[in-house]
């Protein structure tokens, strides 16, 4: 169940980011004429008012496609209301649109929680393990998602984003050096030592934490306490996911090792759905960030690389040739087929039933 709620996540946010495409174009008139989910042979269609709604056999996304592409419309090539015919700020709100919804959409599932959930009670002493990253030094020190380090070398962490900070700073700073942890599992108390390893100077374990909030929830005094915390929660998760993301331009060489694919989201949505209501609403808001600064990257095929199209426009003072166009698109896409391809294969071998029948 927790993998089918992870899959079912995962797919209302693809959904609701080429909506946002789809919505942007419609609404200022612009033709339309594909609304597909994921790439490749079509597994079902349906064609309503000129447009044909899609689900594809390569579940690695979607697209809102355009009759400026199709070479059999009949509609004329100097129609007002085709995209390319548009201004180039009207175009760039088609093409933002999709991760603008993603980010509204996490905002608005972090206010849901607060609200109709509740907001986090007092935290507990510790630090709470989300989730591991395999073949990491967490994993190979024992440590399990679940689990609440307590202390670390003797020392107590204290509580809250005071006692995450306390843990992150330690960790980076002991490179290849033995840290003893005291930690909760199951309610029993136990001793492990995990030795962070060096990344350029910097030692990383491979695990997310959080705060160890394990109380119960508290409703809101107000509104605006709710919208306070939704911000508060955004903003975490957004520059977390920004501070990753830069690491593929700044250090591509660590960062690219740390890529997942689909098979390792899918994976971390069922841990953290273990958590319950709130955490699938963790995991909803932290895919469609992501989402939405993966787009952002100018990449081929991604809406960050053709924004960047639209910026040579701006500068040429008229568009980039139509066959350096297509180039463009078609080697994005082979390189996210390709690298998708990569990351499946790569988490897969990390799965737990995997690694045990591979003997690892």
């Amino acid at each position: 169940m927790n993998i089918l709620e992870s899959l079912a996540v995962l797919g209302l946010l693809i959904v609701i980011h080429e909506a946002g495409h789809f919505l942007a174009a419609r609404c200022q008139g612009i033709h339309v004429n594909g609304f597909s989910i994921g790439f490749g042979p079509a597994l079902f269609k349906k064609t309503n008012n000129g447009v044909t709604y899609a689900i594809r056999a390569i579940p690695l996304g979607g697209f809102v496609s355009f009759p400026d592409e199709d070479e059999e419309s009949d509609i004329p090539k100097n129609d007002p209301n085709l995209l390319r015919n548009r201004p180039i700020w009207q175009r760039a709100i088609v093409i933002s649109a999709g991760v603008i919804a993603n980010l509204l959409l996490a905002w608005i599932v972090l206010i849901g929680q607060n609200t109709f959930i509740g907001l986090p009670g007092e935290p507990e002493p510790g630090v709470l393990l989300v989730t591991i990253q395999p073949g990491q030094a967490a994993e190979s020190a024992g440590l399990i998602p679940g689990d609440r380090i307590i202390t670390i070398n003797g020392n107590n962490l204290g509580s809250g984003q005071e006692a995450v900070q306390n843990l992150v700073k330690t960790i980076k700073g002991s490179p290849n050096k033995k840290l003893e942890l005291d930690l909760i599992r199951e309610g029993n108390r136990n001793s492990l030592t995990l030795s962070p390893t060096n990344q350029k100077g910097i030692g990383k374990v491979g695990a997310q934490l959080q705060p160890n909030v394990t109380g119960e929830m508290r409703p809101p005094s107000d509104f605006f306490e709710v919208l306070n915390q939704a911000d508060l929660q955004f903003t975490d998760l957004l520059s977390k996911t920004i501070e990753g993301y830069k690491g593929l331009f700044t250090d591509f060489a660590t960062t690219s090792q740390q890529l997942s694919g689909p098979v390792k989201i899918i994976e971390i949505g069922a841990q953290l759905s273990e958590q319950g209501s709130s955490g699938v609403i963790l995991f909803a808001a932290l895919i469609s960030i992501n989402l939405a600064v993966l787009n952002s990257l100018p990449l081929p095929l991604l809406d960050g690389g053709q924004m960047v199209l639209l910026l040579i426009e701006v500068i040429r003072g008229r568009p980039v040739p139509e066959r350096l166009q297509i180039a463009f698109i078609q080697s994005g896409f082979v390189l996210l087929v390709g690298l998708s391809i990569v990351l499946i294969v790569k988490d897969t071998s990390q799965l737990p039933i995997v690694r045990q029948l591979i003997g690892r």
